[in-house]
């Protein structure tokens, strides 16, 4: 009898302590302390022969996603400026307010080699959907054509940062 009185005092003990711990943690997760996206750095890649130089979104009405693109594939390029798509995580499409500096929609722009090209697009439902803070990651899309080619390409990337 004294041995079944320890054992069940020893699981209950335990239980508590278990129990206790399990609280603790859920209650943690709940919070967000334990979200993982709180701690997965901001990046942005594009194909090999671009680089991401500076990146936002901004959650104000506007609601804009703005890139800044290095051309670093040795040669001057012309971005066709119909092909130039950014989709969001939930399909969404948004719609290039400017390509390159232009007014979308305005025809094929030229970036020379080792030049800078800024991007912004409207994304409507940034504000609607989006705090500021939390994560939002988008993948785009362009076509190119490099000066002394008449075959286009595609380059594709992604980019995850924070809402500002």
């Amino acid at each position: 009898m004294r041995r079944a009185q320890a054992a069940m005092e020893f699981l209950m003990t335990y239980g508590w302590a278990i129990l206790v711990v399990l609280v603790a943690i859920g209650a943690l997760a709940y919070f967000g302390v334990l979200n993982p996206s709180r701690f997965l750095p901001t990046s942005c890649t594009i194909g090999v022969g671009f680089s991401c130089d500076e990146f936002k979104v901004d959650n104000l009405a506007a609601s804009n996603v703005e890139i800044w693109v290095r051309n670093g594939i040795g040669k001057s390029l012309t971005i066709t400026g119909g092909d130039m798509t950014l989709t969001e995580q939930d399909g969404n499409v948004c719609t290039a307010v400017t390509e390159n500096g232009a007014v979308a929609g305005a025809g094929d722009q030229a970036l020379a080699d080792g030049a800078r090209g800024q991007w912004v697009w409207t994304c409507n439902d940034i504000s609607a959907t989006t705090p500021v803070g939390s994560k939002f990651k988008v993948d785009m899309q362009f076509a190119y054509v490099a000066s002394g080619e008449s075959l286009s390409h595609t380059a594709s990337g992604s980019m995850t940062t924070k809402v500002e």
